[in-house]
């Protein structure tokens, strides 16, 4: 049967985005290939969630997230009227397309990048336009700005090369776009520093963040953007109804009000992202610096392909990210910190691996 005149033209017309491997339980993997934190959510995260009251659940959660919002206030230093909470940065995402967006406005993003950008854009009817980084990883600023976006999408840390650019360079692209700036940080707990500072200073400015990465709450899927009160109003009128569940805010607020317990966790995982950095150059890879809980690898010259060291690792149960259909990272593996004896595991089969490439034994 043939669908197509019922299908919106943008929806048939592209590709999905494509999510990491979620393995079933059937075989035990070394899961490191879709950057979620290692480690669980410290206890008085957990002791929220169990102490959820079960009856509560037949009744909607409350609609604009509010606890979240004001927890999150008082946790960074803003008003409660600029937060606004999602089902995960992908929501926030989705609302500010919908919100800033019209059909065949400009999107603009420095490529490589998080593909999910391009999806969403292509949903929303909106011209996306990649415009590749410059040398070293530097922002393409002009090139940016000579589209006219109305949006400009930036990740920072970057995804997937782990890369920051300087704030100081954010605030430039905010001064001089014609459009909104979305500073993507969900990796920012990670990194050296962040641009919330840049907020008082520059309205067209918005900043979302995610629990999936840092707080260890990926499956509760929750996000927040910070903004302008009044950037933050219009928000709400797209944002679907009672759109966080119960149980994610409660989680979202025990998190928010202890920070500090996630210190230790996340400085285990620079340590992490460090040792194996030097332990991957030692062995021929090409690794730039990361401030994200992840690393690009760009895989030894002469031996095998991206592709073939993926599907190697994963034959022996570790499970790491390959963008073959870009171009510029064909030859690229991203590969998720975890625990320190994951971080073992991994580089102990490379190993294996590189000594089956020095005896000639065929890519997998």
């Amino acid at each position: 049967m043939n669908i197509r005149h019922w299908v919106r033209p943008e929806v048939w017309n592209m590709a999905g985005y494509l999510p990491g491997e979620q393995p079933d339980a059937g075989r035990p993997f070394i899961k490191l290939n879709t950057n979620e934190n290692p480690f669980p959510p410290p206890l008085p995260v957990l002791e929220a969630i169990a102490a959820a009251d079960p009856a509560q659940l037949r009744l909607y959660p409350e609609p604009s997230s509010r606890p979240v919002r004001e927890a999150a206030a008082a946790a960074y230093g803003l008003e409660a009227g600029q937060v606004v909470v999602g089902n995960g940065s992908d929501d926030l995402l989705t609302i500010l397309l919908r919100t800033f967006v019209a059909a065949g406005e400009c999107v603009a993003v420095p490529e490589p990048t998080y593909s999910l950008y391009h999806s969403l854009a292509q949903l929303q009817g909106g011209t996306f336009v990649g415009v590749p980084w410059e040398r070293d990883w530097q922002l393409p600023l002009q090139a940016l700005l000579a589209h006219r976006p109305k949006m400009v999408l930036l990740a920072r840390p970057n995804a997937p090369t782990g890369h920051v650019i300087p704030v100081s360079v954010v605030a430039a692209l905010c001064q001089q776009s014609p459009g909104v700036v979305v500073l993507d940080e969900a990796y920012v707990d990670f990194a050296a520093d962040n641009g919330l500072a840049l907020l008082a200073e520059h309205p067209n400015l918005i900043i979302i963040r995610t629990f999936s990465k840092s707080m260890a709450l990926a499956g509760m899927r929750i996000g927040l953007s910070f903004s302008s009160v009044a950037i933050a109003e219009q928000m709400h009128k797209v944002r679907d109804s009672y759109n966080v569940n119960r149980l994610s805010q409660l989680a979202a607020v025990a998190a928010l009000q202890h920070l500090a317990s996630y210190q230790p966790l996340l400085q285990t995982i620079r340590d992490e992202r460090q040792r194996l950095t030097v332990a991957l150059r030692q062995r021929g890879f090409q690794v730039p610096e990361s401030q994200a809980n992840f690393v690009l690898a760009q895989v030894p010259a002469g031996g095998w392909g991206g592709q073939a060291w993926l599907a190697a690792l994963r034959e022996a149960g570790i499970l790491v990210r390959y963008f073959g259909q870009d171009p510029a990272l064909v030859n690229h593996l991203r590969i998720t910190i975890g625990r320190p004896e994951e971080m073992a595991q991994l580089v102990e089969q490379i190993d294996r691996l590189l000594a089956m490439q020095s005896s000639s034994t065929p890519a997998p």
